[in-house]
């Protein structure tokens, strides 16, 4: 008796979402839990370095889970093909078409909203890990700098290593707009949303000034060659955890600013950039109005 776990998140064409995973997740340990010998498969496109539910062979589970989603399409009357010797459960699952052979198909069908009537969704109950919110901000290519931008090569550098750091990644960007809700439209709206990230990611120099101001700390990285304003803003907020552009592209670097921005020293430092500060620009811009000739 082996028990293989399945749900959409195990079909290449299908789509991992996470209350599809939290629900195979909430299945795995109570099987576990009562030790009946399973696996989970996935998608080989979703988690490749997993048991993929191509690869698997059927003639070694005796029963077959699929968890969470609709009963419905060609992927679920595939299972059935493939394994139409072993005893198939659905569990927490939406049931549209009772007749349908998609749904007939299982030996049983343990539904979360069928007829009209409902139980919670199994993602409801699934253990689940507190991970960093990071917020990833990425400059536009800015031609002012010539031969000496490297954002494309950049930003390729930093979304591939970003991409294999265990914390929830959030795109921003700091333009803003009216009529688009994928923006903010307000300065005051980005900013709260900035307040709430444990940190920041950004090769923009808002990106850099707007965390820090939030007191979120900001792991800033140069696109361009020899320094442009993002380093010459950390250097003016006194901030250390700056990558040039010729370091960018080593993932040691960058997992070392991240180790500091996330420890208990970077958030400090952070915390004390979000003081108000005195800007003698101000100052200056106002005596240059006061003793300015008038025309």
């Amino acid at each position: 008796m082996r028990t293989l776990v399945i749900g959409w998140a195990s079909f290449r064409h299908g789509e991992a979402t996470a209350g599809d995973v939290l629900s195979m997740r909430r299945i795995d340990e109570a099987l576990s839990t009562v030790g009946v010998p399973h696996d989970l498969a996935w998608s080989p496109v979703y988690r490749p370095r997993e048991l993929s539910y191509e690869e698997v062979d059927p003639a070694r589970y005796s029963h077959v889970v699929f968890v969470c989603g609709p009963a419905h399409g060609w992927q679920v009357r595939e299972v059935h093909r493939r394994f139409a010797h072993c005893w198939r459960i659905a569990v927490g699952v939406s049931v549209i078409d009772p007749e349908d052979d998609t749904v007939t198909g299982f030996d049983q069908v343990l539904a979360r909203d069928r007829g009209g009537l409902a139980v919670p969704d199994l993602s409801v109950e699934a253990a689940t890990d507190e991970v960093l919110a990071a917020g990833i901000i990425l400059a536009p290519e800015q031609r002012e700098y010539g031969d000496a931008a490297r954002h494309g090569k950049v930003h390729t550098a930093v979304t591939e290593w970003i991409s294999g750091v265990n914390c929830g990644r959030i795109p921003l960007d700091t333009r803003l707009a009216a009529s688009d809700w994928e923006r903010c439209e307000t300065p005051d709206q980005f900013t709260s949303i900035l307040s709430h990230l444990d940190l920041v990611v950004t090769t923009r120099l808002h990106g850099l000034v707007l965390g820090l101001r939030a007191g979120v700390p900001v792991l800033a990285v140069d696109p361009v060659v020899g320094g442009g304003k993002v380093t010459a803003q950390a250097n003016a907020l006194g901030w250390p955890a700056l990558v040039p552009a010729e370091e960018a592209t080593q993932p040691e670097v960058l997992d070392s600013w991240w180790r500091w921005c996330s420890s208990v020293q970077g958030r400090a430092v952070a915390a004390l950039r979000a003081l108000p500060t005195d800007n003698r620009l101000v100052k200056d811009m106002v005596k240059a109005l006061k003793t300015g000739p008038m025309r």
